[in-house]
């Protein structure tokens, strides 16, 4: 993480900086409060660690005055650094706008500790924020993305929840926890962000594709995964992005290589995107277009379990086929309402 340090003590200030570096993280250090608050302004930022007691501006004020900051697009975790321990000094401090305090000297695995807290708090926002904003992104060039978005959101939580039940997935390399399955139900709303930058022309045609519009509708993928991968650039340590990433890259490859837009096959699919993909090709099946009706849920569970080992992870159908009552359900809770004439979903 970058993070800011203000100590009006050389040494105290040398140490801290010291012990964060060796952690790897990018750290400025300032002597007084007024130089701190300029660093924050003028930087990235996401955390900062004070001393209570420095001239021209101490710990709280400079509390306050972050907190104040109209300019700040950001959230600062702030961390006082004081031997004040008193609860009149911690509600002091709170009130000020402090999320934590570390007692000096300070113990660098407390530190460590301490700073985990910070970065998933401020990853929390991050995410919540980029996740919302690209699928409403998404959602402006289809007025039918909404309820596309969150059956295939919550089709992907059920598969992730009955694949964490199993043992092959409860180790590496595919590990499925709470965290993967709390991931995939955030992140699978972004599956076709990369439709952004296809043609209304192609994208928004009410019947089949040419075998060149097709071609250029494939190109979402990509489209996809670069703009997230900008993103995952700009936050290394945000596990959601690199998740969204490979859900958009490969979520229309296939089990046996055929897919597209690398041709990997087998566990070379990113297991988010393996997840992603059945619960995507099902709503399609599912869903009415103006080319098309809407299938039942046996037909389009025929369809898959025939797609099985060959367009599908068998192991994914096989949770499918365990989920399938919950499948329909969603499927007619969520049933559009409206008439609709996009997506291309199980191409």
């Amino acid at each position: 993480m970058k993070i800011v340090i203000a100590d009006d003590d050389p040494i105290a200030l040398e140490l801290l900086k010291e012990s964060l570096l060796a952690d790897g993280h990018e750290v400025e250090a300032a002597e007084n409060g007024r130089h701190a608050l300029e660093m924050i302004q003028n930087g990235k930022a996401r955390v900062l660690i004070s001393d209570w007691e420095m001239p021209e501006m101490n710990g709280p004020e400079l509390c306050r005055r972050v907190r104040a900051a109209s300019d700040l697009s950001r959230y600062v975790f702030i961390i006082l650094l004081t031997g004040r321990t008193s609860k009149s000094d911690v509600i002091e401090g709170l009130r000020a706008g402090a999320d934590d305090f570390l007692s000096k000297p300070f113990d660098p695995v407390e530190l460590q500790v301490r700073l985990g807290v910070a970065d998933r708090i401020t990853l929390l926002e991050t995410r919540d924020l980029m996740i919302f904003c690209m699928a409403k992104l998404a959602e402006s060039r289809d007025t039918d993305t909404g309820s596309h978005l969150e059956r295939v959101r919550m089709y992907c939580r059920l598969l992730a929840e009955h694949l964490m039940s199993l043992a092959k997935f409860q180790g590496a390399p595919h590990m499925v926890d709470r965290d993967f399955v709390k991931m995939i139900y955030q992140t699978s709303p972004l599956h076709d962000i990369g439709k952004v930058g296809i043609p209304d022309a192609i994208l928004l045609k009410s019947d089949r594709l040419t075998y060149a519009e097709y071609e250029v509708m494939k190109s979402h993928t990509l489209i996809g995964a670069e703009t997230l991968g900008a993103a995952l650039r700009e936050f290394p340590n945000a596990k959601f992005l690199a998740m969204a990433r490979e859900i958009a890259m490969s979520h229309h490859e296939k089990w046996d290589g055929s897919g597209y837009p690398q041709g990997l096959a087998g566990d070379d699919i990113p297991l988010a995107a393996r997840v992603t993909a059945l619960a995507d090709v099902y709503d399609a099946l599912r869903s009415e277009r103006v080319y098309k009706s809407a299938l039942s849920h046996e037909k389009a569970k025929e369809i898959i379990m025939g797609g099985s080992g060959r367009h599908f992870d068998p192991d994914i159908v096989a949770a499918f086929l365990a989920n399938e009552g919950r499948f329909e359900a969603i499927a007619t809770a969520l049933a559009d309402r409206v008439d609709v004439n996009m997506e291309r979903m199980a191409a």
